[in-house]
């Protein structure tokens, strides 16, 4: 299958189960792959044939401004709002990571990874 892709999104949002978290937020990093039959636009040049990804940031941005407890949650409504949106997208994969969670300790930042398809 073919794939696009938006990696590295950056979003200040309100997410978490802190309530520090809600009230000062924090960024958040999002990687999103769509899995897709490029093969018509690849043939035809023709963006009706693929998905625009200014349109799919723009639906990511969206669910991210919804304030949530979750990782997870926040992750399945971006999934269902692009599976909404784009009849065909045949998989997503949505990666989501808290970049400065409340826990003790030294990495990168924690979160989470869901794929989901049709």
């Amino acid at each position: 299958m073919d794939k696009i892709f938006l990696n590295g999104m950056q979003f200040y949002a309100y997410h978490g189960v802190f309530e520090a978290e809600n009230e000062i937020g924090q960024i958040f990093v999002v990687d999103t792959e769509l899995d897709f039959d490029l093969k018509q636009a690849g043939e035809t040049d023709e963006l009706e044939h693929t998905v625009n990804y200014g349109l799919v940031y723009e639906d990511i941005k969206a669910e991210m401004a919804v304030q949530s407890k979750l990782l997870e949650h926040v992750a399945e409504r971006i999934a269902k709002t692009l599976f909404s949106h784009y009849n065909q997208i045949m998989a997503v994969k949505v990666k989501i990571t808290k970049m400065n969670p409340p826990i003790p300790g030294v990495y990168d930042g924690v979160g989470i990874e869901i794929f989901r398809s049709r």
